[in-house]
């Protein structure tokens, strides 16, 4: 099998309402955007995945991707791997694009691709993960509203310039959840954007004095309270910390989270398969969660391909009983808007996801909301590939390129 066309397309979904994200802030984010990308083999599978972004900044993806992907073994995930971390170094990170291959794989398969990684299909509960920081009484009754509808656990975002501030929110919606919610708390300290609002860095002091905070409230984690590749820092606050520590969504992949594992920086490892490293490096954290005795519980804010995505990962995990990370945020950030162009993702009354069985990653692309919502801006074929570079290089140099790469396989 190999892939003979690569296909890139902008998506962007309008929110019905501005969404304000704490991990930005001062930014207002007005629609769900999106680098689609699909991947046709010689069989005619296609395989699908996605990378969250700002706007059209990977205009020039294609030119860059289509030489290295376009005749590549889709089932020979660490070719797959090398070849998205050597255009890594010409480019920008593009792990993203590897869970396609698993699509292609699961669905040559006839599997999804959490049976390919020795999972099962299962019920699993979601939590409700805030994206907004609000006024804390405001947040309370929306809270208790969400229990009603099923959630069982939440996670609140403070962000505020004052360490005072932001133990005030903890302790005031805790006071008002009583004992009506498992919550959790995100301080996007991990990587911190300032393009806006200049919120301060946090330090190992306040993360301490924060944490102390989290526990005398009744909190059962805290995520991401330092920055993400200060490994001595996440490993002293963990040392001391009464309450569990989470992080490691967005790091590079297994080079950046192995180090985390050695320093033992974390109670709870959540990267995020479309960031860091692919479906391959962390199942590479998944195996490394069961050996050291940590818990997996993966990020999952990007889109609907995305959250199939890291689905996948935990119904791989047969022992994982952390309920996933459910992004909602009314009236702005909704399972219509999130997903884009597949079917909006939800749980039942009780708030738990019944598990998918579709051959690979899980989702269907919906075409008329492609139309919709998306544009293709690049497409290439293996024939168009050596037009191009014929074009480029000359007929010789064309050809002697193909030689060398053909010796190379042999």
């Amino acid at each position: 099998m190999r892939i003979t066309a690569i296909e890139l397309y902008h998506v962007s979904v309008p929110l019905p309402e501005t969404f304000w994200p704490t991990w930005i802030p001062g930014y207002p984010q007005t629609h769900n955007r999106f680098t689609l990308v699909k991947l046709v083999t010689d069989d005619g599978i296609e395989g699908f995945s996605a990378g969250s972004a700002m706007g059209r900044e990977r205009q020039g993806l294609g030119e860059l991707m289509g030489g290295y992907l376009l005749g590549t073994d889709p089932t020979d995930i660490d070719r797959v791997q090398d070849l998205l971390k050597q255009a890594g170094f010409l480019g920008w990170r593009n792990y993203w694009i590897e869970p396609a291959c698993w699509d292609i794989m699961g669905k040559a398969a006839g599997k999804p691709v959490y049976e390919l990684l020795g999972g099962a299909a299962r019920p699993i509960d979601v939590y409700c993960s805030t994206g907004e920081m609000h006024e804390p009484r405001k947040r309370v009754e929306e809270l208790l509203a969400m229990r009603d509808r099923g959630f069982k656990t939440a996670k609140l975002r403070v962000k505020n310039r004052e360490l005072k501030d932001d133990i005030r929110h903890l302790e005031v919606v805790a006071q008002g959840m009583g004992d009506k919610m498992v919550l959790g708390v995100d301080a996007n300290q991990g990587w911190l954007v300032s393009i806006v609002d200049r919120i301060p860095a946090w330090d190992l002091d306040r993360a301490k004095e924060f944490a102390i905070a989290c526990h005398a409230n009744g909190y059962q984690w805290l995520e991401e309270p330092l920055d993400s590749r200060d490994y001595d820092g996440n490993a002293a606050l963990k040392r001391v910390s009464p309450v569990r520590i989470s992080g490691a969504e967005l790091n590079y992949g297994w080079d950046e989270i192995k180090i985390m594992f050695e320093k033992d920086c974390f109670h709870v490892y959540q990267p995020d398969a479309t960031f860091a490293g692919g479906i391959a490096q962390v199942r590479k954290v998944l195996d490394a969660c069961r050996r050291h005795q940590r818990e997996f519980s993966p990020h999952t804010w990007t889109n609907g391909i995305g959250f199939y995505v890291n689905w996948n990962m935990v119904l791989a995990d047969k022992e994982n009983t952390l309920p996933l990370e459910y992004p909602l945020e009314e009236p702005s950030w909704v399972p219509e808007a999130r997903e884009g162009v597949i079917a909006p993702i939800l749980p039942d009354k009780n708030g738990v996801l019944a598990p998918f069985t579709r051959p690979g990653l899980g989702f269907e692309i919906e075409p008329r909301l492609l139309r919709k919502y998306g544009k293709r801006f690049f497409r290439l074929t293996e024939t168009g590939l050596k037009i191009r570079v014929i074009k480029e290089k000359g007929l010789r140099l064309a050809l002697g390129i193909k030689k060398r790469k053909e010796s190379g396989r042999t």
